[in-house]
């Protein structure tokens, strides 16, 4: 399905981004992965590309300054139309803005923000840059999903500051649930107790559709990254977690199978 450039109902994910020490090295583990091309810009941050798929911009990728040894991740963003309403909402409903909001320029107004069991998102208000305009085909991201220990209470803090419906998910697992909007699905809570990585804490997963997972994490291996859960079919489709050579992690997703 092709998203038009047409601006993102409040609370839908839009973009995808992440920071890292080795740009260039990042750009061709990339580009060897899902045939990404890199675009420069906006700048206002620090050396900064986007990636280009087909023409399309489907994510962004920074680096990081040398002296800041922040988490190595993939920060997932969502869409509002108020950037500095939308931080002083999470605020108020007990999460912390760590970053702006500020202006990138002619693209848009963003903050970066954490929930209250910490998990880092950001926010983003259009401007001449709506988000990623391409998704479905391979190398684009497919989903978002917030990993944390239980769904409930951070759940009334992503529905009070963006308004979602929430659905209990497909599958096994019980504290798993979706966040919709317009009565359409899009992106998922996912509460895992115990499990959750005391390295990582609670967290947004991107997943970037592949055509071959089994494919791709081999892939993933040979250039350097490294496979954290060996493909496997769930609900969702067939999966694989992998991190690339910096240590960001993300899940490689087959929608469907």
């Amino acid at each position: 399905m092709t998203q038009s450039e047409t601006r993102r109902t409040p609370g839908t994910p839009c973009w995808v981004s992440l920071m890292v020490h080795g740009l260039a090295a990042t750009q061709e583990f990339y580009g060897a992965l899902f045939g990404w091309e890199f675009r420069p810009g906006p700048q206002q941050l620090g050396p900064y590309v986007r990636a280009l798929l087909d023409g399309k911009e489907v994510a962004g990728i920074g680096q990081l300054p040398p002296d800041r040894h922040l988490p190595i991740a993939w920060t997932t963003y969502l869409a509002t139309d108020d950037a500095d309403a939308t931080a002083e909402s999470i605020r108020h409903c007990g999460g912390t803005v760590g970053v702006g909001p500020l202006d990138a320029g002619e693209a848009g107004r963003m903050a970066i923000a954490s929930d209250p069991a910490g998990a880092v998102f950001g926010v983003w208000q259009g401007g001449a840059h709506l988000g990623a305009v391409v998704a479905g085909p391979p190398g684009t991201p497919a989903w978002n999903e917030l990993v944390t220990r239980e769904t409930s209470a951070v759940g009334k803090f992503y529905q009070a500051v963006f308004g979602y419906a929430m659905e209990p998910a497909a599958g096994a697992d019980p504290d798993h649930v979706r966040l919709c909007l317009d009565g359409h699905p899009v992106a998922s809570l996912h509460g895992v107790g115990s499990a959750l990585p005391r390295d990582k804490g609670a967290h947004w997963m991107t997943y970037f559709e592949a055509a071959d997972v089994d494919a791709a994490a081999a892939r993933v291996a040979g250039l350097g990254g490294r496979v954290l859960t060996e493909p496997h079919t769930t609900a969702s489709g067939r999966v694989a977690m992998v991190a690339d050579p910096e240590g960001a992690v993300f899940t490689l997703l087959r929608s469907g199978g």
